[in-house]
């Protein structure tokens, strides 16, 4: 491809969330001032400053959407932006602006770091991209790990109901769900006057207002949750999650006789645990038809000479469209499917090993550059309040006025906080990089082998790694993949081709090795 002769223009593109991944972020301002800085340096003519407060783990941003439209349009051909994780963290933007850079309509891509080009090593940035993908399904991940953890304490990971508190704060004196002293024996009082008088809900309701029921808000108690908190489990001690009952840790306000007893006077019908099934995949699959989950459910077939064999099926729900079409498939089947996809983001340990390798001289590179960058940070932050002080000192000499000495200092404080989260965001950025890469690579190893030989709670966790908006249509399953795996899937083929061309040549007893031979090829040994 000819290398174009047209001056590139830039979008400036400033992003920054107020959610939990973007803690270590530049604010938008720092970002700004610094990317100027940046192009002014590197003769970047920018043509339009974009800035979006929202999270990027989902596709569907105004602002970022708009800016490829108008990349498209031939507006500007290039991206100015703090990091390759500014524009993406999911697979759908992160696959449409790689496939952009790669066809050429996106020229160039300069980060505070580095510039991506067109003929760029294509692993840099997906694994970069993947990066940032992977941290939001750590974080989802971990929130997840936590409630796992809560529910196999006994405690239930949620806000509990009227009558009950969570410990925020940690006070060593109360369990993690403890008693509310204001509101517990009066919702314990309801309990025991619908036992005795066995009257309506409605009646009920009247009398809590009497005795004083009120919410957290310190309002009347809403009247549809009222109904709810006499079907809750949780007030005889177990607790309902994700459609599961669990036992819970926290003090009974009741007995489950008289929880049982409640349920016959509401409706006539005793209250029965539903009966508890572990299925691996329901939760991660929608309906490719309607839109719905896709659920699971046991059927047993029973044989004439006596034998019993019981078989599992996933299905729609039928809860956004009870018409929906879609015939359920058997567990065995769903698993071939997700072996067959599996396979093909598969590759050698060889390529494994020769990518970590390639990958570790190119992190050892950026380290030295980043150590640089945060030794000139560090300094201009050590000048910063160096004039601080100096200011304060003539403040206090009576040199400057209380006005002078207000705005002098809110600008060196403004000025103190950029740097300083300057120094945060790049020092975040060393920690992570080939760890993340490394776990990628590991996953298209080994997962197909560990899915065929693992447990339904280890298979549940290797099938969600796939991706976040898995469909179930016609019986086939749909997997549109992330965008660091969906870039590996043209690896698998590709590498094996080159296997094929190697193999005859050791069979020959010629001294070529997988190494030579991967960095030989154009895509990857750049």
């Amino acid at each position: 491809m000819n290398t174009p002769t047209s001056p590139i223009r830039y979008f400036l593109y400033a992003r920054k969330s107020s959610e939990s991944e973007d803690k270590q972020v530049a604010s938008i301002s720092s970002q700004i001032d610094e990317l100027k800085k940046l192009a002014k340096e590197n003769n970047l003519k920018i043509i339009d400053v974009l800035t979006e407060e929202k999270s990027a783990k989902a596709p569907g941003r105004t602002v970022f959407n708009q800016m490829l439209q108008d990349i498209k349009n031939k507006k500007a051909e290039g991206i100015i932006c703090w990091k390759l994780d500014r524009l993406a963290r999911n697979p759908v933007d992160g696959g449409n602006i790689t496939w952009m850079i790669q066809q050429g309509v996106l020229r160039h891509i300069q980060t505070f770091e580095r510039g991506y080009y067109p003929t760029d090593n294509v692993i840099m940035m997906s694994v970069e991209f993947g990066m940032a993908n992977q941290f939001i399904l750590d974080l989802s991940l971990n929130t997840k790990r936590g409630q796992r953890s809560k529910i196999q304490n006994g405690w239930l990971p949620h806000k509990p109901p009227i009558g009950y508190l969570n410990n925020k704060y940690n006070v060593p004196e109360h369990p993690p769900i403890y008693k509310d002293p204001q509101r517990f024996d009066v919702v314990k009082k309801l309990w025991d006057i619908l036992l005795v008088k066995k009257c309506t809900l409605d009646e009920l309701y009247v009398m809590a207002n009497k005795i004083g029921l009120i919410s957290y808000t310190d309002k009347a108690y809403a009247h549809s949750s009222f109904h709810r908190m006499f079907r809750n489990p949780f007030y005889y001690g177990r607790f309902l999650w994700n459609n599961e009952i669990h036992d819970g840790q926290h003090e009974p306000m009741i007995t489950k006789t008289e929880f049982d007893l409640v349920q016959k006077i509401l409706d006539g019908r005793g209250f029965t645990c539903k009966k508890e099934h572990t299925f691996a995949f329901t939760g991660l699959v929608r309906c490719g038809e309607c839109g719905a989950s896709i659920t699971a459910e046991e059927k047993e077939k029973h044989q004439k000479n006596g034998n019993v064999h019981h078989y599992t099926y996933y299905r729609c729900t039928k809860r956004i469209n009870r018409h929906c079409s879609q015939k359920p498939l058997s567990s065995k089947e769903l698993e071939a499917q997700i072996l067959d996809v599996l396979g093909k983001i598969r590759i050698p340990p060889e390529f494994h090993e020769w990518t970590i390798k390639y990958l570790r001289e190119e992190h050892s590179k950026e380290i030295t550059d980043r150590e640089g960058i945060t030794d000139a940070q560090r300094k201009c932050l050590d000048n910063c309040v160096k004039r601080l002080d100096t200011l304060l000192n003539m403040r206090l000499n009576g040199e400057i006025t209380p006005e002078e000495f207000k705005v002098k200092n809110e600008a060196l404080l403004k000025e103190k906080h950029k740097y300083e989260d300057l120094i945060k965001g790049t020092s975040h950025r060393q920690e992570t990089w080939l760890d993340k890469a490394e776990k990628l690579l590991s996953f298209a190893e080994t997962a197909q082998k560990r899915f065929e030989n693992s447990s339904l709670k280890e298979k549940r966790e290797i099938f969600s790694s796939l991706g976040s908006n898995l469909l179930l249509l016609g019986r086939i399953l749909k997997v549109p993949f992330d965008n660091e795996l969906e870039l590996l899937l043209e690896v698998p083929s590709e590498v094996q081709a080159l296997h094929n061309r190697l193999e005859p040549l050791q069979l020959a007893g010629n001294t070529i090795g997988w190494e030579d031979l991967y960095s030989k090829n154009k895509k990857w040994g750049e």
